[in-house]
């Protein structure tokens, strides 16, 4: 038996595991889904102060105060820049640090870096207008797609129950650089691909490719889900099992 902490991605809550987890303690394993401060049913908590380290601190504190120990840790997306942050706090409770989708945030950038000025101007003028200043909220499906999200698997249906239970993104979360002390450097790491192919990832990193050239140390494995960029949306199934396989 394993143990699982599955942190979703920008606008989700645990509730978007909800496909994803059953077929985990069906075999065994410990699963706990977390919702972020200001998501999902913490979505009353949302507020200025809600930045990337208080959503490290959540799932510090999932981690500690359920004494969990041996964890794969699981970040989806935007999550990256979370449980990157939770692993350099507590690294000798973690097992594994599991990227789906993603990739792992650097030492110093907030996730805003990653983009291109056009798309930050973008997100800015969203939070300022429909956010409140402190929060972004769910884009279109046209703007997920401009933004290189891809929407594979996601019918009508899932897209409505996407889209009727989101909730907007604390701006903080994606404003704070990522403070690290190195404490998660070399722990185990896996890249699940989903949305993009996995031989480009290995051309990324041959390359030298500045957010890719980390991936080339042996703490690094790596896998695929092909689909969309929610698998636990549009392929829950085959996400449970890419994730069982990394079991002990």
């Amino acid at each position: 038996m394993s143990t699982y902490v599955l942190v979703p991605g920008f606008w989700l809550g645990a509730w978007a595991w909800e496909k994803v987890v059953p077929p985990l303690r069906e075999a065994g394993h410990d699963v706990h889904p977390v919702t972020l401060t200001g998501l999902g049913d913490r979505e009353h908590l949302a507020g200025p102060g809600v930045d990337l380290e208080t959503h490290i601190q959540d799932i510090v504190h999932v981690i500690v105060f359920a004494d969990l120990r041996d964890v794969i840790l699981v970040g989806h997306s935007g999550a990256s820049g979370p449980v990157t942050g939770a692993a350099d706090r507590v690294p000798e409770r973690i097992a594994r640090v599991v990227y789906l989708d993603s990739g792992p945030l650097a030492d110093g950038l907030a996730h805003l870096d990653v983009n291109e000025p056009e798309r930050n101007a973008l997100i800015e003028r969203r939070v300022a207008e429909q956010g409140g200043g402190m929060s972004y909220p769910l884009p279109s499906w046209q703007e997920h797609e401009q933004a290189g999200a891809s929407l594979e698997g996601l019918g009508e249906t899932e897209r409505e129950w996407f889209a009727s239970r989101a909730s907007a993104q604390p701006y903080g979360a994606m404003t704070q650089p990522l403070a690290l002390k190195g404490g998660a450097d070399r722990l185990p790491k896996t890249l699940i691909t989903c949305s993009f192919p996995l031989e480009q990832v290995h051309a990324m990193i041959a390359a030298g490719h500045p957010f890719f050239a980390a991936l080339a140390g042996p703490e690094w494995s790596f896998d695929a889900v092909p689909t969309g960029h929610w698998p636990m949306f549009s392929k829950p199934a085959e996400t449970a099992a890419a994730l069982a396989a990394l079991a002990d």
